[in-house]
């Protein structure tokens, strides 16, 4: 499998590690009503939580400029290699958000936002 659909995949994962750091150890998760239980949580579990919502909305945007990419035919190298840097971008991303470094989370943010634009420009430039 191409690098690039491997970063697809850790992508797609992500969520489902920052609802885990959300939910993790704590006997009184409420499982008939997650979305309550989360909205009453605070510090580290409200900021997984708000990462775990974020990575959701990341991922469409960087699967599709995968994809376009790829359906394209553009040089493999720099798809795998924005693919990587928008993996690292968003691990980056997490950490920060875990904890509680507002600014350069906001960085990190921007260079995975980059990483996606420089997929399509990729896209653009091979077309």
């Amino acid at each position: 499998m191409l690098i690039s659909y491997w970063c697809v995949l850790i992508a797609g994962l992500m969520p489902a590690l920052t609802i885990f750091i959300a939910k993790q150890g704590r006997k009184d998760f409420d499982n008939s009503e997650p979305r309550a239980w989360l909205d009453r949580q605070t510090g580290l579990r409200r900021r997984a939580d708000y990462a775990h919502r974020n990575h959701f909305e990341a991922f469409p945007f960087f699967a599709a400029a995968v994809l376009v990419a790829q359906q394209a035919g553009a040089p493999q190298g720099p798809i795998d290699i924005a693919s990587v840097l928008f993996i690292a971008a968003r691990i980056l991303y997490t950490v920060l958000y875990l904890t509680d470094k507002p600014s350069a989370r906001s960085a990190s943010w921007i260079l995975g936002f980059l990483c996606v634009l420089a997929l399509f420009g990729i896209t653009a430039l091979h077309a």
